[in-house]
């Protein structure tokens, strides 16, 4: 398994933990990867990074396609790769309505057809074969739709540059099974070792559909998982309660929360109702207490090192790939990277 690390987005300032990216680097990790929200972007710290930086791989985890065209995302990650020596890797997530709509502008429409068609154009750009056209549900290019001065020309792009890895973040079984068809690699939500079961089919028929002989060997599953080392577990596992309380309880609407609508499938719907309850009555004290700690156990890997030892096997069991290690300790980098066996 490879290692990598997460750093997600900042809050209201930018603050790169750039002495455990470097950590990381050293200890051999194969990726660092950022993420955005309404506020800080995903990329520009990776620009940053890959001055700082030497080997390691440069990873939007994610970016929100409806905040970028196809080309301007295929612009800038061409841009990072080719500045970076080759080391960027295009993580992309449609995000939520509330998101979607209320922040960038655009509508939550066509989700599926959205994200294959981005992914067709970026493939296209990458290419280089020809100037790139798509009569697409979500995208046209050249633009024809309402407003069009009838102008449009396509283009082919100017910077020769590689087909970058892409990776989908998706939760619902018809995305999932999109990402497994179209992408090399997922980046899954709320990740469960023991829930492994309930993606499978979905990405066992993904793969199938990619029509080129694609098999789990060509497809990376890079699940992010918090870890804490510490002799007390229940206090570990309590510091996942407040971002899990955020994200069941406050991100998205109360009709339409796909982290809530995960958390009811693996079986907490009880926990999940009464979490976002609380948060949206702004109770978010009370919505983090009411986080089973049975939950955040299955999310994460925490406790004292031979607890963190044991329970690893299950998520190399499960078929991950690359484990995205979530945590502000350096003995927690230290330790999984021991427990993997790399070699710096």
């Amino acid at each position: 398994m490879k290692l990598g690390i997460s750093i997600g987005y900042s809050g209201g300032q930018v603050e790169l933990p750039l002495a455990r990216i470097l950590e990381a680097e050293r200890l051999g990790y194969d990726s660092v990867w950022t993420a955005e929200a309404y506020g800080s972007d995903a990329v520009t710290p990776l620009a940053y990074l890959a001055a700082k930086t030497t080997r390691i791989k440069l990873g939007t985890g994610i970016m929100q396609i409806a905040g970028r065209t196809p080309a301007m995302c295929a612009m800038t990650m061409s841009t990072l790769d080719a500045l970076s020596g080759g080391r960027a890797v295009v993580g992309l997530g449609l995000s939520g309505p509330q998101v979607v709509e209320g922040w960038h502008g655009v509508p939550y429409d066509k989700p599926l057809a959205r994200l294959r068609e981005y992914v067709q154009i970026l493939r296209k750009i990458w290419a280089r074969q020809e100037p790139v056209t798509l009569d697409g549900q979500a995208y046209q290019l050249p633009y024809r739709g309402p407003g069009a001065t009838g102008l449009g020309k396509p283009l082919k792009s100017i910077l020769h540059t590689r087909q970058l890895p892409i990776y989908l973040a998706t939760m619902q079984p018809q995305s999932v099974r999109l990402t497994a068809e179209i992408a090399d690699g997922w980046l899954p939500i709320w990740f469960s070792p023991q829930r492994m079961p309930l993606f499978r089919p979905a990405l066992e028929e993904g793969l199938r559909r990619a029509g080129n002989g694609k098999s789990w060997s060509d497809f990376d599953i890079a699940a992010g998982c918090t870890v804490i080392v510490g002799d007390d577990v229940r206090a570990c596992l309590a510091r996942l309660k407040p971002t899990l309380a955020l994200y069941i309880g406050g991100m998205g609407a109360k009709t339409k929360n796909f982290h809530n609508e995960m958390i009811v499938r693996y079986g907490y719907g009880d926990a999940a109702a009464r979490i976002q309850e609380l948060y949206l009555a702004g109770r978010k004290a009370e919505a983090t207490a009411a986080v089973p700690d049975e939950l955040c156990d299955e999310l994460s890997l925490c406790g004292p090192p031979a607890r963190i030892r044991q329970r690893y096997a299950a998520w190399e069991a499960a078929g991950v790939t690359t484990l995205l290690v979530q945590t502000d300790q350096r003995e927690a980098l230290q330790l999984m990277a021991e427990i993997v066996g790399l070699q710096r």
